[in-house]
């Protein structure tokens, strides 16, 4: 079976990608704009033999994102009929300065070119066959908090768009989500800000790339399974925190 991932060349895509090919699903690993596979993903696809590519693509470009599943199926000879949406945009603006033009930056991406996405893997599925969408979200969906307006707005938005898509395509296609909590943190997190937020958690802890690949491979093959959000995020979504992570527990 053969999966597209987008945002499959690096960070958590690459992590889910590398699930993925362990195995033993092909991968068609969909990038912005030209990347190798990170190391740990490009040892994956060798160890396991999956077939792989790269398609390079912007999610803002409407042409762009229809373009994706016919190199796909060019490539491969056939359609997914797996599809992680993974690539994400992500904004610093908050409620004082976001702007129409932010907000519809960050939809483009985060949920318009996902749902076009699933809608392309209904139109290529084969007679008789099944496919599965799994959307990457937030944990902050359940409590919002002041920051990343745009960004916030976006996942908002993909989340109800899963609802949505669940219900507008069974039988044939289950559409499920998952809403990470502080995974990959950036460099602007000081290791002992680390530490302090994984006390913060119910859980005592936050969660890692190696949590959401099995999370997304659990779903991909969990058949009775859709309209799901999997929280994999040491608890945070059961806490409403008024600020995004970067800014609690500073040093």
């Amino acid at each position: 079976m053969l999966a597209l991932v987008t945002g499959g060349t690096r960070r958590l895509g690459a992590a889910i990608a590398a699930r993925l090919a362990k195995a033993g699903y092909d991968l068609a690993l969909h990038s912005h704009s030209a990347a190798e596979p990170e190391p740990a993903l490009a040892e994956a696809i060798r160890a396991s033999g999956v077939r792989w590519a790269s398609f390079p693509a912007d999610l803002a470009d409407e042409a762009a994102v229809d373009r994706l599943f016919p190199q796909v199926i060019a490539h491969f000879g056939a359609a997914p009929s797996i599809l992680i949406n993974s690539a994400s945009r992500f904004g610093a603006d908050d409620w004082s300065n976001a702007t129409i033009a932010t907000m519809v930056e960050h939809y483009a991406v985060n949920a318009a070119a996902p749902a076009r996405l699933a809608q392309q893997l209904v139109e290529n599925l084969g007679v008789g066959q099944g496919g599965v969408v799994i959307n990457l979200l937030d944990q902050r969906i359940v409590s919002p908090p002041v920051d990343q307006a745009s960004y916030t707005a976006s996942k908002l938005a993909l989340a109800g768009i899963t609802q949505a898509l669940a219900r507008a395509l069974a039988p044939r296609v289950r559409v499920c989500g998952i809403a990470p909590g502080l995974t990959l943190p950036t460099p602007d997190y000081s290791p002992a800000q680390l530490e302090r937020l994984a006390t913060a958690m119910p859980l005592g802890r936050l969660p890692t790339p190696d949590d959401i690949a099995a999370a997304a491979l659990y779903l991909v093959e969990a058949q009775a399974t859709t309209g799901q959000v999997l929280f994999v995020d040491g608890g945070a979504s059961m806490v409403s925190f008024e600020r995004d992570f970067l800014f609690m527990t500073r040093d």
